[in-house]
This record gives structure tokens, sequence and C-alpha cells, in this order.
């Protein structure tokens, strides 16, 4: 074997046979160092090939490698700290508009100094998909598209005109237009080559996203995570992503899914059964493997891979294999170069194949799974489809109130898209306002889709309608979708249910949702009224879906639509007939369910690989009213004072060259701002939901002359701090413990000798920052659950919170923290915020920051108000020597931004 010293990765350079592609050889460098490559899971290759590759650059090391080489002898003993390096980044709108906005303050900051702004430049490619600010404003109507892409267009103007600015001003950063597609869907059907070439060599796609659904593009052997956007601008600018090697659990599937069972009732099944599995695999790696994988195409495989995050994993992988290969061929890519290339690095999967070594190995037998949704708030809490009206008929009684009807008026659009009252109903328990058929997790499979056209086909010519007072919209990941649900004569059914193409994005899983009928949310807000959505999305948390729509059941495209012919979630829906057809007949979900055969049928009639690669190729351009936008020019961004959408952010006011003095110190008679319950997501502490009037935001806004229908959304304004602060843990279903039975965005300040006094979280911390006083949040479990963004932590760090002290973290949002310079703190074992018994009124001292150390510890004293005093001994996840100098420095931007300086100085 070689020792460390001795090694040098030019040495392991080959070519690939019958190809002048040169790449470094995993093999190769594994021989040298006696690493057992078949024993080490497959998503650690590439991570292993990418320190080997890049030995001597970035402080990466041979130890390192040798380390993760020898992964399986590491299990359970000290952990190992690695460099991880993606080849690219990926972004959605909603992320990647804070991202250039903190590039553009760089720069800004940079020109401030006397320096040439350009040192300012991302060196790793990044891709920004358009896709998260699509609104379901209107909906049913053949006019849906147009008017919402129209109205799209005009709301988000100056935010995208600042998108175009920064796709000239930095050469390594692409902007997807509007309309082409949902960013993960475009990503696995078109971004995504199967490799990538850098610095001369063909090397493995690895990437990171600004959003937590990036595991997707894990189904086509690509390692790949979800970080926040303030993590991610790091890794543009250059700086690898230190780690600690995870554990990866394995997940051997057998058999095969049984007729009249979807990737979506498989999704919901293995999210529950890795959310119950001790230990859990928050953190870690999960891989998908055995004879049981060659059963799934690979669009069932993403539909897998996508809900990592609602597992709690970092990546849901499948290994590159053949399914793989055929999969870039038939969506109009090359196939042969990549299953070539993965061969020669002894990364593709065969069946039949001893299995590598994993931390656990969990079974899953496919034949078991069963027709299935989640709901009605998490996406892990799965129930077997025939019991979604008990499920809901519990929840309901477990609310204290008198159940009430209401008298409504439902709206239609016309195929103008003109609304027009129709008769009145009675709204009740349990009705369904909202049936979507929307994101990434199932829009992206194309059997699941036109399983759902051939329901609706079945169910419109039996004479069956949608009740009155359903939103139904279809929201697919990509035109493709459209291509050949029309080419199979399914559209036409579908748009005569009501669920007509009304955008290509994001929509109503990411709370995109649009307005109902306005006697429909007047009588949600004034009466005791549980009303239902049903969606194909991937998350339900409260208040996400529609502000006033307390019960969300996800589930496969084709129950959307027949759950939408019901009208009502309180059903057994494999019993119970959803309604009649034209004859005054019951019929029944088997009655219209699509076979297998049939789906299949229908996909080899309409997939086209042409259609993929038109469909792409005409898209990248835009719509007319992004090539007609216009947009500034030039390296500098000119920041307009008067701008509602995008603002010079703060963070980097006052920015020296040399660390802050002050970061690492101890902290005395803090405050606290929040107490936060279990399960607070990052919905609850940065929403992206529609900004209402008398909401902190809200009320800004309208003082800054913003009129009140044109308040638009918080996503859409993300890339103004004086916006997002005002609405941090503002989530109208967000409850802070300490003013029990509120909601939204509320505190009780305290100041020493005086009343406590109820106000908002923002006016509370402004004045805390004006009396010198350090603030901290408290939370219970999995704190920061959710999708990654940046906002749940630039929020709290801006308001001037030092510190979050909970019982656990959610992995992305933990990294989020400490990219902001924020303290995640977690409780011992045992120790609850329950049962600390805390009210507000206390003060908390913090010691051992000042000699803190990676995964170290910092002393908490709790001093009560009655002159008691509670110790605890809190354990730091600052869990890396990077992330230490990420505090040290007060966020990693303000760290890298320094090292840019000091290199082009």
């Amino acid at each position: 074997m070689i020792s460390p010293i001795d090694f040098d990765p030019s040495n392991s350079i080959r070519t690939i046979p019958g190809t002048e592609h040169r790449y470094h050889s995993l093999p190769a460098t594994a021989e040298l160092f006696g690493i057992n490559l078949d024993e080490l899971p497959f998503s650690l290759r590439p991570i292993l090939e990418g320190i080997a590759r890049n030995v001597g650059q970035n402080g990466v090391t041979a130890e390192q490698l040798q380390a993760l080489g020898a992964w399986p002898e590491h299990q359970g003993k000290k952990p190992v700290e690695i460099p991880f390096a993606a080849g690219r980044v990926i972004m959605h709108d909603l992320s990647g508009t804070p991202a250039i906005v903190d590039f553009a303050a760089m720069r800004s900051a940079v020109q401030r100094m006397g320096l040439d702004p350009a040192i300012i430049e991302p060196l790793v490619r990044a891709d920004l998909v358009i896709d998260h600010t699509v609104t379901m404003d209107n909906t049913g109507s053949p006019a849906s598209l147009r008017i919402n892409g129209e109205l799209e267009a005009e709301r988000n103007k100056e935010r995208y005109g600042f998108l175009k600015w920064g796709a000239q001003a930095f050469q390594t950063i692409r902007i997807i237009p509007p309309q082409t597609g949902i960013v993960h869907q475009v990503n696995l059907e078109y971004l995504a080559q199967g490799y990538l070439n850098i610095n001369g060599l063909t090397v493995p796609d690895t990437l990171i996203g600004m959003d937590s659904h990036t595991p997707m593009a894990n189904a086509l052997g690509i390692v790949g995570w979800g970080v926040g956007g303030i993590e991610a601008g790091a890794s543009m600018l250059g700086q690898p992503m230190q780690m600690l090697a995870p554990e990866v659990v394995g997940v051997e599937l057998t058999g095969a899914l049984r007729e009249g069972v979807t990737a979506t009732d498989l999704v919901l099944t293995i999210t529950e059964m890795l959310r119950n599995y001790p230990g859990g695999v928050v953190g870690k790696f999960v891989e998908y493997i055995g004879e049981g994988s060659a059963n799934l195409s690979l669009p069932d495989r993403a539909t897998i891979a996508n809900m990592s995050p609602e597992y709690g994993a970092t990546m849901g992988f499948f290994p590159f294999d053949e399914i793989s290969a055929q999969y870039l061929e038939a969506t109009g890519r090359d196939s042969e170069f990549p299953l070539a290339f993965y061969r020669e690095q002894n990364m593709v999967w065969k069946p039949g194949q001893a299995l590598p070594k994993y931390t656990y190995l969990l079974q899953l037998d496919l034949s078991t799974v069963e027709p299935s949704v989640a709901g009605p708030k998490k996406p892990q809490d799965r129930l077997s489809l025939a019991d979604i009206g008990k499920v809901f008929t519990k929840t309901a009684a477990q609310t204290e109130r008198t159940p009430e009807v209401a008298t409504v008026t439902p709206m239609k659009a016309d195929d103008a898209g003109i609304l027009t009252a129709l008769p009145e109903r009675k709204l009740q328990d349990g009705d369904i306002v909202i049936a979507a058929i929307t994101a990434c997790t199932n829009t992206s499979n194309p059997s699941l889709l036109i399983a759902a056209g051939l329901l609706a086909k079945k169910a419109n010519e039996l004479g069956m309608k949608v009740p009155d007072g359903v939103k139904t919209s279809l929201a697919p990941g990509s035109p493709v979708a459209t291509d050949f649900l029309s080419k199979a004569g399914l559209q036409e059914h579908l748009d005569a249910l009501g669920f007509n193409t009304a955008g290509y994005g994001c929509t109503t899983c990411v709370g995109n949702s649009g307005p109902l009928a306005p006697s429909i949310e007047e009588a949600l807000q004034k009466h005791d009224i549980i009303a239902a959505s049903v969606l194909s999305g991937n998350r339900n948390f409260e208040g996400r879906v529609h502000p006033d729509v307390d019960a969300n059941f996800l589930m496969s495209p084709p129950l959307v639509v027949a759950m939408a012919l019901v009208g009502n979630v309180n059903i057994d829906v494999s019993s119970q007939p959803l309604g009649k057809n034209a004859k005054g007949d019951d019929v029944f979900l088997k009655d219209i369910w699509p076979s297998n055969a049939e789906i299949a049928q229908t996909m080899l009639e309409c997939m086209d690989p042409k259609a993929f690669r038109e469909t792409y190729e005409n898209s990248l351009d835009g719509p007319a009213t992004w090539q007609n936008l216009e947009s500034p020019t030039g390296p500098v961004y000119d920041w307009a004072a008067d701008s509602t959408y995008i603002q010079e952010i703060s963070f980097f006011d006052g920015f020296s060259l040399e660390a802050p003095k002050d970061a690492l110190s101890n902290i005395s008679a803090a405050r606290m701002l929040v107490m936060c319950d279990d399960n607070t997501t990052t919905d609850h502490i940065s929403p992206v939901s529609r900004i209402r009037a008398d909401s902190p935001p809200g009320e800004y806004l309208m003082s800054q002359g913003v009129a009140e229908e044109d308040l638009t959304s918080l996503g859409a304004r993300r890339g103004n701090h004086h916006v997002m602060l005002r609405s941090i843990f503002g989530n109208v279903k967000a409850r802070n413990l300490m003013l029990p039975g509120t909601t939204g965005a509320v505190t009780k300040h305290f100041s020493v000798g005086q009343e406590a006094t109820e106000m908002s979280i923002y006016d509370s911390a402004a004045r805390y920052r004006e009396q010198g006083t350090a603030t901290v949040v408290f939370g219970g479990k999995l704190y920061g659950t959710g999708s990654s963004r940046d906002w749940a932590a630039k929020g709290p760090a801006l308001l001037g919170v030092k510190a979050i002290i909970a019982e656990s973290f959610e992995r992305i949002h933990k990294s989020n923290l400490v990219g902001m310079g924020v303290l995640p703190l977690q409780l011992p074992e045992g120790v609850t915020r329950a049962s600390l018994n805390l009210d507000g009124s206390e003060t908390f001292d913090l010691n051992g920051i000042d000699s803190l150390e990676p995964r170290g510890t910092v002393s908490l004293t709790i001093r009560r108000a009655d002159g008691s005093t509670q110790e605890l001994e809190l354990s730091s996840r600052v869990d890396t020597s990077s992330e230490l100098d990420q505090i040290r420095h007060k966020g990693i931007l303000p760290m890298v931004l320094r090292d840019i300086i000091a290199a082009n100085s």
C-alpha cells in the first residue's frame, strides 16, 4: 500500500476505452490504498473520487481519502471529517434570489473597500430555475395557464429583472426562465447529463441544491442533497463543504408492487418506516439496493428519493444502473457513455451482486405496500386509504369547538378565465376546498400523471362531476407532461373535471394555492369549519397549503382526482361510492381505477424522447414576458432605496477584514425571544405564504405605499430583509408558547423593573438590541424540519438571536444556523423544553463558548424570577472545525469574503 504522503492524484488518470475522455480512476486509487471498493456503499464512492481527485487542493488531504476509504472500520467510533466539493449547484428562485442578493451585497462591500468587485465570482456552475412563484390565482379554465403566467410576470418583474442582472453579472450563473418547469424535474429530465467535465476530466455528477428536495436527483445515481442558501453560496465561491462521514442505512428492496399500488403509496410507506426506525435516519444517507430495485422505473425511484427530507435522510440514493441509462435515453440524452464511465469507476449496481457494507440494513418487500395517503398535518403520518375518514373525524374531535355549517357562493372560471358566481351551497367539516395535482414528487412521474388522466377519462365518460367549491388545478413539473397527456387524449378529460393546466412550477405544495372564493375564505375565517385539501405534494405542514385550510392530505395524482369527485374526506373511498354516473348509479373507485397494463400501454403510445429534447430547447428562451423584460447591466447592482422587493441586505454592514473578537464570547443575562413547540418547521419560522394586510410585513409594505392587492407573498419578497425580518416566526399557525393561545409573530417582552408587554417579535427583538440584551430561542424536537430556507436562519440572526436551544435539530437548518453565526445547542437526553417549565421571565447565561471545540459542550444557567437557578450541560451542534470557523467569523459568507479579499490583496 502507498503512504498518504507519496500519493499523487495525477498517477491515477486514465482514459475511457474508445474515447478521448480522461478521468481519475477510483479503482486505481483504491488499489494503491488497499481500499475495498466493493464494501463501500455506492453513495460514498463519488465522494471518495472527489477527495482523491482534489488531494493537495483547498486543504484536501490523502489522509481524508484514506479515512473515508476505511469507512466501514470507523462506524461507531470517532467521527471522520471529510470535504465535499459539489460539481454544480442548483437553486429555485425563492432560494436563489437571496443568494444572488448576498453576492451582489458582497460586490458592493468590496467596491466600497476600493477593490475590484469582479473578485466576487462563483467558481462552480449554478443553474437557477424560476419555478416557485407561479400562483394558482386562476384555475379550471383553458385561459388559466396564460392568466397565471401574466400575473406572475407582472408581480415579479422587479425581482426577475434583478435575476437577469445576476445572469449577466456573474459568468457561471444561468437562469432557467419561468414556465419551464419545477426545478427538480428540470434537473432530472434535462440539466443532469450523467457526468460532468471539470478541469479537463470526466467526473461523476455531484451537486448541492438550495432546496431540501434536491435528493430527487439521487434516483439517477447522482450524489447531492439540499443545503441552505448561505452554505450553497459559500460552495459556489469555492469553499468545500466540511462534513462528518455519514452513517449509511441500506434498504434492501425485494418483490414488486401489486396491481393498483402506486409509487406514491410506496414512498409514503417508506417515509413512515424510516421515521419509525429506532435511531432514525436524520443526517444519514439512505441507499436503496436489491432485486426489488430492478422492478422500479427511474421515475418511481425519483418519487422515493424526492421525499428524503420527509423521512429525515440527507440522501435517498439509488446506484447508477442500466435502468438509469435507459431513462437518459428515453428522455433524449446520451446513455452509453455515462454507463461506460460509471462501470469503469465501479459505481454501477447489477442485480445479483453482493451488497456493500452498511451501518444498518433494512428490508422492504414491495408486495406488502398498500394504497396510502398521509395527513392531516405531517407527511410521515401515513394511513391506509380506507382510514382517511376515520382519521379526519378523530382529528376534528380533538379540536375544542362547536362544528358549524356555513352558506357559501362558489366561483368558477369560464373559458376566458373570468370568474362567475355559482349557486349557493353548504360548507361543512371535511369538505375539500383544494384538490391539486402539484409538486415534483409526483408530477415527475409519467405513470402517475397518466393514471390520473385515465381515471379522469373514465369518470368523465360516466358523466361524473367535481362538486362546486372544490378548487381543482394541475401544475405539471414540465411542459413534457402536457405533450404526453395531450397525445394520449387524456388532457381533455382532466380539463372536463377542472384539472386544466394552470402553471408549470411548484404551486400548491409550496403554498401558492391562490385564493379561494371570497365567501369560502370568509366562512373558514369566521366559522369553526375544518376544511380539507388533497394534493399530490410532499408537504402538508400547518398553514402551508392555505392559511385557512386545516386538514391537508398527501396522495397520488389519481387519488387526488378521485377525492375531488367525492368533495369530502370523511369517507372510506375503498368501499363507499365516489359519486353517481349520469344515470344516477353509484360509481366506486374500483370502477374507474386504471390497471397497470392500461397505464403501461398508454405510456408506450405517448412517450417520446424527441419531445423532451424539443421541449427544453424551445423553452429555455422563456415566454415573451421574460424575453421583453428590461434589466440593469454592469458588475455592481444599483440598489433602489424605494424597492419593496430587492434591498441590499444588512449582513455586511460594518464589515471589516478582521474576524469579530466577540463572536466566541460567553453570554450573560440573555432573554428568551420565542419558545417553540415540537416539530417547529421552517414554514413556521419563515413562511412563504401570501402576505396579509394585518400582519407585520403587510403593515410595513402598506406603509411604503404598496396596495393591499399587490402585497403578493413572502416567497416573492425574500430579497427584501425589511419585509422578511417582520415575518420571522410569523406563520399564522406558529405558536409562541410564551403566549399560550396565540398564533403568529407575537411575543412577551420583558424589561427589568417593568411589567411584561405583548408585542410583535420584530419590535421586541429591536428593543432588546437597543438595550444590549442578547436573545435566545427555545425549541423542542426536530427544530427546523422542512424546506431548506435561508431566511429561517438569516431572520433570527439579524434579529439578534445568539443561540437556539432545542431537543434536536433538522440537519439542513442546523447547518444554516451555523452559517449565520447562530449557535445550535442541544438539551441533554431526557430534558425537554416542557420539563424545564419556562415562561419567558427567566434570564440565561451561556458559558464555555469562549473555549468551544467541535462537538463540545456549553454550560447553561437558568436564572428564574423567584431567584432560583438551574444548571445544564448543553451539547454544541457545531460539529466540525469548519463550522467552528463559521461561528468565529459570525457567518460563512463573511468568512469566505475575508478569504477572497486576502487572496486578492
